[in-house]
C-alpha cells in the first residue's frame, strides 16, 4: 500500500516529539522524589504511566483521523493525546497540576479530556471502550462519516466492557475501532498468564468483524492496518479490532522496580526502536534528507519546551476553586 510522503513525515515528526514530552516527563516527575522513592512529592504528585516505545499505536492510527473523530485513552495516554492534536501547553499544564490546564488542574495526568479535538481518558482499566462506543453511535445516527476509536492495553480486551461494546458495534454497523496495545504486561502480568488467545485480533471472529494484528511495533504496518480500518470504517462497513505488538521501555509506572522483567530485555528492545527504524525509512527509502529530519525534530523539541516552560511558569488553582466544577 503507497504512503505519502507528507504523512510519513508528520508520523515521524509525532512519534519524536512523543519521545521527547515522554523523556521531558519522566525527567519532571522525578524531581523530589529521591534518594527514597515518595509518590506524592515532588511537582508531579501521584502516578504517572509513560508510553515510550509505544508510539507507533498513536502516530500510525491518529494520521489518518479527523479532528471531528473521536479517541479514547487509558492510564497510559500522552502519546493518543498528542498524535490527535490536543492542545500541548495546555495537557502539561494539567499534568502539573496548573489553573491554565485542560481541567483546571483538578484532573492530572489520567483524566486529560479536550471537547476541541474529542479526546478524553481515564485511569479505569476498559471503560473508554463503552465511551468510544457512544460516540460511535452518534456518528451513525447524524448521518455523517466520523470514527471512534478507543485505545486499550491488551489486559483490557479481558474486560466485559470490551465484550458488550464489540458485540453492539457489530450488531449495529457501527464505525468504531478498538486499537490493543499489546505491550507484553498488564501491569506486572504477562500477557501468556492473563490471555487463553495468542492475540486479541482472533476475537473479532466471535462477532462477525475485521481483525488485524501488527507485528514487532512495525510504523509502517501499523499505517497500512489502520488505513484500512477506518477506511471500512467511514464507509459504513462496520467495526474493526486492531492489536499491535508494541513495547514499554519503561514500568509499568513511573517508579516500578521493574522485578517480572529480565534485566536484559529493554535493552534487546531498544535495539529495534520503531523511531529509529521510521527514521532510517525516511532516509533510505523516500529520498528525505538529513536536514529535513533536523527540522522535524527541532521543531518537536521546541514545542514540547514550549509547553513545559507554559506548564512551570502558570499559577496553580486558588485554594477555593477546589469547590468549583465538581458536578459538572
Amino acid at each position: 500500500m503507497a504512503i505519502s510522503k507528507d504523512h510519513l513525515l508528520w508520523m515521524y515528526e509525532t512519534m519524536y516529539k512523543i519521545r521527547c514530552y515522554e523523556d521531558k516527563m519522566a525527567e519532571a516527575y522525578a524531581e523530589g522524589k529521591s534518594p527514597v522513592f515518595n509518590i506524592g512529592a515532588g511537582p508531579v504528585p501521584g502516578e504517572m504511566h509513560l508510553a515510550t516505545g509505544q508510539e507507533p499505536a498513536a502516530a500510525g492510527m491518529c494520521v489518518h483521523l479527523k479532528k471531528e473523530d473521536t479517541v479514547t485513552a487509558p492510564h497510559r495516554p500522552h502519546h493518543h493525546a498528542i498524535a490527535k492534536g490536543v492542545d500541548l501547553n495546555r495537557m502539561t499544564a494539567e499534568i502539573f497540576g496548573k489553573a491554565t490546564g485542560l481541567g483546571k488542574g483538578k484532573g492530572g495526568h489520567m483524566h486529560l479530556f479536550d471537547p476541541d479535538v474529542k479526546f478524553s481518558c481515564g485511569g479505569i482499566v476498559g471503560a473508554g471502550i463503552p465511551h468510544a462506543l457512544g460516540a460511535a453511535l452518534a456518528a451513525k445516527k447524524r448521518g455523517t462519516d466520523w470514527v471512534a476509536v478507543a485505545f486499550i492495553g491488551e489486559g483490557a480486551a479481558n474486560q466485559g466492557a470490551f465484550h458488550e461494546s464489540l458485540n453492539m458495534a457489530a450488531l449495529w454497523k457501527l464505525p468504531f475501532i478498538v486499537v490493543i496495545e499489546n505491550n507484553q504486561y498488564g501491569i506486572s502480568v504477562p500477557k501468556t498468564a492473563s490471555t487463553a488467545v495468542p492475540s486479541n485480533d482472533v476475537r473479532a471472529a466471535a462477532y462477525g468483524i475485521k481483525g488485524y494484528y501488527v507485528k514487532d511495533n512495525d510504523p509502517i504496518d501499523m499505517y497500512n492496518v489502520s488505513k484500512e480500518a477506518v477506511e471500512r470504517a467511514r464507509t459504513g462497513q462496520g467495526p474493526s479490532i486492531i492489536e499491535i505488538e508494541t513495547y514499554r521501555y519503561l514500568g509499568h509506572f513511573q517508579g516500578d522496580p521493574e522485578v517480572y522483567r529480565d534485566k536484559n530485555e529493554v535493552t534487546l528492545l531498544r535495539q529495534k526502536d520503531p523511531i529509529i527504524r521510521l527514521r532510517n525509512y525516511l532516509l533510505n527509502e523516500c529520498g528525505v534528507t538529513e536536514e529535513t529530519i533536523a527540522q522535524l525534530e527541532n521543531k518537536a523539541t521546541s514545542e514540547v519546551d514550549q509547553a513545559y516552560a507554559f506548564a512551570r511558569e502558570s499559577d496553580y488553582p486558588k485554594p477555593e476553586e477546589a469547590l468549583e466544577d465538581v458536578f459538572v
